[in-house]
């Protein structure tokens, strides 16, 4: 099961789906809650999105989460550890532990929710693609990002952005030892703040290995969906 970020498709995992030995694994990519052309108008949550989740798996699987949907494989993770066979994490975290903090990325985020559903969808992408994090991304990754996020709506945004952000998440570095599963933390060389968060993951988690992936940024699906695909299999 492949978990896209905020205001990507499962789209986001085309690349890495193609670098996978078809013959050996049958990928499942939903759109998240929120994400895609027909969102829904449901109420989005953490508890209702792993529900819903755990529904569309088969009774064992591997898992994988990029960014938002690292977070969110993180809870379906814990709250399912006898069908999770194995995990990857890229670009994540496991959340804000200080309360303060969370509740200043809360409100940071509810202002960024009111404005994706007052302007145009592409000035929040192109606003968005313009964020220190995604600097030096290669002209071709940032076209492919941009067509992926114009795939979704504002207001199904808006909703994963109130119902499942970092602002809204539970953090849970304080249960990562209950993981007893193998878990690949991937972060991309240029990507110093989420190579500290995946440290520390790989750290905390008692079988969690860190891979760095040489000359990357934040986004590993589509910079670099062989090495995402090549940590899903565990070959080379």
């Amino acid at each position: 099961m492949l978990l896209h970020g905020f205001s990507q498709t499962h789209r986001a995992f085309d690349g890495v789906i193609a670098s996978l030995p078809g013959e050996r694994y049958r990928p499942l990519a939903p759109d998240l809650p929120g994400h895609g052309p027909n969102p829904g108008g449901e109420p989005i949550g953490f508890a209702s999105c792993v529900a819903g989740l755990a529904g569309l798996a088969p009774p064992t699987f591997a898992l994988c989460g990029y960014s938002q949907g690292g977070r969110i494989a993180l809870h379906l993770a814990l709250a399912h550890p006898d069908r999770v066979s194995r995990l990857v994490l890229i670009s994540t975290t496991a959340g804000i532990e200080d309360r303060g903090a969370r509740e200043a990325r809360r409100a940071a985020d509810e202002a960024l929710a009111g404005r994706i559903e007052s302007e145009p969808l592409e000035d929040f992408v192109s606003r968005w693609r313009d964020q220190p994090l995604f600097a030096g991304e290669p002209p071709a990754v940032r076209e492919a990002a941009v067509a992926d996020q114009l795939r979704n709506t504002p207001s199904g945004l808006a909703m994963a952005l109130r119902g499942l952000g970092t602002g809204t998440m539970e953090p849970v570095w304080g249960r990562l030892g209950e993981l007893l599963i193998p878990v690949t933390v991937l972060a991309g060389e240029h990507d110093s703040r989420f190579l500290v968060l995946g440290r520390r993951l790989a750290d905390e988690l008692p079988d969690g290995r860190l891979e760095v992936v040489a000359g990357a940024g934040h986004g590993l699906l589509l910079e670099a969906p062989q090495a995402v695909a090549a940590a899903l299999t565990g070959e080379p």
